[in-house]
C-alpha cells in the first residue's frame, strides 16, 4: 500500500466479503485485522483482484515483524534513490548549467528515461494495476505526472521545443528519497512490540532429573522447574518454590524499586533476578506469558482505528479522483488562457504531485504506534486506539482504596509496648494463619527481631491465641478475650484501643502476668506513591474521588491524609458503578482505577477503566488501560501519554489537511514547480511521522509523571 486511499480500498473490499463482520486496515503497519467466519482464501483472492497481495499471519508462521519489513523496504528504496540520483544530478546540471545543443538535449533524454521508467517503475506498475481494476491511488498521481513530463519532453525534443526531462527525473528521485525516510521513520515507530519481546530470556537452566541443563527458553513447558541465578532473566512466568531474592520488574511495570521474592510468590518472565538463587516452577510459557500478552495488547491497540481518523479515511477515499479532476481543469484552463502547453503541463503535473494523501493515512496510526509503545515502556498498556481519544478528555479520576491506594495487606502502624511486646506477640502468632497474625510476624521480621519459640499454643477462634513464651503465658487477641480470662485491661490500653479504632485501625491486645502490656494497631497501609499520585493529578487540574467498601472512618482518614476531594465509603460492588455514573451526571469525564473483581462494574461504567495489572484477571480484562504495577502514579502517566498522543494526532491531521488545501491552489495557479511539489510532498509524509516520534521522549525529563509532552 502506498497511501491512505490504498488502505481504505483494501478495507472496503475485505469488509464486503460474505461472512466478514468487520475489517480494519492499518496503512502505517501494513496489516489488516478481519473478524468473521470466512475462508482465508476468499480474502486473498479478493485482494489479489484489486492488485494487492494478502499474506496470512498465524502464531506459528508470523515471519518478519514490522521492524524487519520496514528495514527491507528502507534498503530497497535507498538503492532505488541512489540510482535515480546518480542520473538525475548530472541531468539537472546539464539542463540548467550547460548551453543547449543537440548533444545536450539528447543526453538529457538518455539520462531521464531510465530514471522515470526504470527507477520509478514501482509507481507505474501499481498505477497500471489500479487502472485495470478501476482503482486510483497516490501512485496514479505520481505515474501520470512523471509520464506526462517525460512524454511531453520527448515530443518537445523531436519538434525542437523547450524540454522538461529534469522535472520527471527529479520528481522520481525526491519521492524515492521520501519513501526511504518514511520507511525508516515507520520502522522506528513500530519498534515497541519488537523491543518488548526482545526483553525475554533466550536460554534457561532447566532442572531435569536432579541435574541442571541449559536449554532454549522457547523449549520450556508448564510445570518445568528452572534455576534463576543472580543477574539472569526469569525465562517465563512462574512461582518461586525455593530461595529468596529481589527481582527487578521495571522492564514490565515501570517500577524501579526491586520486589522481594520468596517461596510462594509469583515471578514474571523477562524480569531480572538480583541477588539470591531462585528455583521457579513455570506456570505459563511461550505466547501465554505476561510479556507476550502485553505485546499482543500493544499490537491490538496499534491495529485499531481512532474515531478521529474516520474523517481522514472518508476524505482519502475520494481524494485521488478529485485531484485528477482538478489537474485536468488546471491543464484546460491554462490552455484556454493561451499560456502555452509547457505552462499548462507544469501546473497540472504540480497539482498531481503535491496532492499525495500519504500524510492523511499516517497521521493517526503512527501517533498511536509510538504512543502505545511509550506507554508500554512506562508500564501502561492501552487496549485500543479509541482510548487515547477518551483519555484526552478526562477531568476526574476515581480510585478504589484497597490494593490501589493502599497495599491491600495489614501492616503494623502503632505499637505501645516496644520491641519486647512485638517479639512475644509474634511468637504466639506463629500458631495462627489469620491475616492479622501474618502482619504481626512480618512487622517483627522487618524490624529484625529474634522471635522466640512458643510452646502449648492454643487458638481461640474469633478471639485470639495463647501460648508459653520465655516461660510466661502470653495472650494475644481482642480485648474481649482478656475480660473472659479475667485479666486486667489497663486504662492506657483502653485509651489506645479507642484511639486506634477511631482511625479505622484493627487492634491486637498483648498481655501476660495477669494484665495487658500494650496494644498493636494494624491497618491497610498506604502505598508509598499514593500521595505523589494524588498531588500529580491535582497539579494537572483533575478532580479525585475514592470509592471503597470499607468503613467511613477509615475512608475519611485516608482521604484526609491524601487530600482526596470526595469520598464514598461502605459501597457495595454495584454501588461503585453508580458512583461513577453520579460523577458523569455532574458533567465529569471519569477514569476509574481499581484492582479487584468487585471493581469490574465500575471499570466498565467509567469513560476509561484503568485496571491495576497486579490485580485480578477480571479487572484486567474489563479495564481499557492496564497499569502494570501497583503504583497509582501510573494513572497520571496513562492520562499524560493519552493526552500527548491525541494532541499529536490532531497536529498531524491538521498539518495534512492544511497542507493539501493550501498547496493545491498554489500548484494550480502555477506558483509551485513540480520538483518543489515532489520535495514538499515527501516532506509532508515524513514530517507527520517525525512529529509522532516525539512521543518517544514523553516524560523522560521527570520520571514519566508530567501531563504535558508532545
Amino acid at each position: 500500500m502506498t497511501c491512505a486511499a490504498c488502505a481504505t480500498r483494501v478495507e472496503r473490499v475485505l469488509g464486503r466479503q460474505e461472512g466478514v463482520e468487520s475489517a480494519v486496515v492499518n496503512y502505517a503497519t501494513g496489516e489488516a485485522r478481519v473478524v468473521g467466519r470466512v475462508p482465508t482464501g476468499v480474502l486473498v483472492s479478493a485482494i489479489d483482484g484489486i492488485g494487492y497481495e494478502l499474506i496470512e499471519i498465524t502464531p506459528d508462521t508470523k515471519g518478519p515483524g514490522m521492524v524487519e519489513r520496514y528495514d527491507v523496504e528502507q534498503r530497497h528504496q535507498w538503492r532505488l534513490f541512489l540510482g535515480a540520483a546518480a542520473l538525475s544530478v548530472p541531468l539537472m546540471v546539464i539542463a540548467m548549467g550547460l548551453p543547449e545543443s543537440t548533444v545536450t538535449r539528447w543526453l538529457q533524454a538518455a539520462l531521464a528515461t531510465p530514471v522515470v521508467l526504470g527507477f520509478g517503475w514501482q509507481f507505474h506498475a501499481t498505477a497500471a494495476k489500479g487502472l485495470r481494476t478501476g482503482q486510483l491511488s497516490m501512485d496514479t498521481l505520481i505515474s501520470l505526472g512523471t509520464l506526462a513530463a517525460l512524454g511531453y519532453s520527448w515530443w518537445a525534443l523531436l519538434v525542437d521545443e523547450p524540454l522538461y526531462f529534469e522535472t520527471g527525473a527529479a520528481i522520481v528521485a525526491f519521492i524515492l528519497l521520501g519513501r526511504y525516510f518514511e520507511a525508516r521513520a515507520k520502522g522506528r515507530a513500530s519498534a515497541a512490540v519488537t523491543a518488548l519481546l526482545s526483553l525475554g530470556a533466550d536460554e534457561a537452566v532447566l532442572l531435569r532429573d536432579g541435574a541442571e541443563v541449559r536449554v532454549p527458553a522457547d523449549s520450556l513447558s508448564v510445570g518445568d522447574r528452572v534455576v534463576v541465578l543472580p543477574g539472569e532473566k526469569v525465562p517465563a512466568d512462574g512461582v518461586v518454590v525455593e530461595g529468596r531474592s529481589t527481582v527487578d520488574e521495571s522492564m514490565l511495570t515501570g517500577e524501579s524499586v526491586p520486589v522481594d521474592k520468596e517461596p510462594g510468590t509469583d515471578v514474571t518472565g523477562a524480569t531480572v533476578n538480583q541477588h539470591g538463587r531462585l528455583i521457579v516452577e513455570l506456570t505459563a510459557t511461550g505466547s501465554d506469558t505476561t510479556l507476550h500478552r502485553i505485546a499482543r495488547l500493544v499490537e491490538d491497540a496499534q491495529a485499531t482505528r481512532a474515531p478521529i481518523q474516520r474523517l481522514a479515511d472518508r476524505v482519502s477515499q475520494y481524494f485521488v479522483p478529485v485531484v485528477m479532476v482538478i489537474a485536468s481543469v488546471t491543464l484546460i484552463a491554462w490552455l484556454v488562457s493561451g499560456a502555452g502547453i509547457e505552462t499548462a503541463l507544469t501546473a497540472a503535473v504540480a497539482v498531481l504531485i503535491i496532492a499525495c494523501p500519504c500524510a492523511l493515512g499516517l497521521a493517526t496510526p503512527t501517533a498511536i504506534m509510538v504512543g502505545s509503545g511509550r506507554g508500554a515502556e512506562l508500564g501502561v498498556v492501552f487496549k485500543g486506539a479509541e482510548v487515547f481519544e477518551r483519555t484526552h478528555a478526562i477531568d476526574a479520576v476515581l480510585f478504589d482504596k484497597t490494593g490501589t491506594l493502599t497495599r491491600g495487606v495489614m501492616t503494623l502502624t502503632r505499637n505501645t509496648g516496644g520491641d519486647n511486646l512485638l517479639r512475644r506477640a509474634a511468637a504466639v502468632e506463629t500458631a495462627s494463619t489469620h491475616p492479622i497474625a501474618r502482619a504481626v510476624l512480618l512487622a517483627a521480621e522487618e524490624r529484625e527481631l529474634e522471635v522466640p519459640p512458643v510452646t502449648d499454643p492454643m487458638a481461640m477462634p474469633g478471639r485470639g491465641v495463647v501460648g508459653i513464651v520465655d516461660g510466661v503465658e502470653v495472650v494475644v487477641g481482642r480485648e474481649l478475650l482478656f475480660r473472659d480470662l479475667g485479666m486486667e485491661v489497663r486504662e492506657e490500653d483502653q485509651r489506645a484501643i479507642a484511639e486506634f479504632e477511631a482511625f479505622g485501625a484493627s487492634t491486637v491486645v498483648v498481655g501476660w502476668d495477669g494484665r495487658t502490656q500494650g496494644v498493636l494497631g494494624l491497618a491497610d497501609a498506604l502505598r508509598e506513591s499514593s500521595r505523589e499520585a494524588v498531588a500529580d493529578l491535582h497539579a494537572a487540574g483533575i478532580s479525585i474521588g475514592m470509592v471503597t467498601g470499607d468503613n467511613k472512618s477509615t475512608a475519611r482518614r485516608i482521604a484526609t491524609e491524601l487530600g482526596i476531594d470526595r469520598v464514598a465509603a461502605e459501597v457495595l460492588p454495584g454501588g461503585k458503578a453508580d458512583e461513577v455514573r453520579a460523577w458523569q451526571a455532574d458533567g465529569a469525564t471519569v477514569a476509574f482505577v481499581g484492582d479487584g473483581i468487585n471493581d469490574a462494574p465500575a471499570l466498565a461504567a467509567a469513560d476509561v477503566g484503568m485496571a491495576i495489572g497486579t490485580g485480578t484477571g477480571v479487572a484486567v480484562e474489563t479495564g481499557e488501560v492496564i497499569l502494570m504495577s501497583g503504583d497509582p502514579k501510573l494513572a497520571m502517566s496513562a492520562i499524560g501519554v493519552g493526552q500527548a498522543t491525541f494532541r499529536v494526532i490532531r497536529q498531524n491531521l491538521g498539518w495534512a489537511f492544511i497542507y493539501n488545501v493550501a498547496m493545491i491552489p498554489l500548484a494550480a495557479l502555477g506558483l509551485l514547480q513540480p520538483m518543489l511539489a515532489a520535495a514538499a510532498m515527501a516532506f509532508s509524509s515524513v514530517s507527520v511521522v517525525l512529529n509522532s516520534l516525539r512521543l518517544r521522549r514523553w516524560g523522560r525529563r521527570d520520571g514519566g509523571r508530567r501531563s504535558g509532552g508532545a
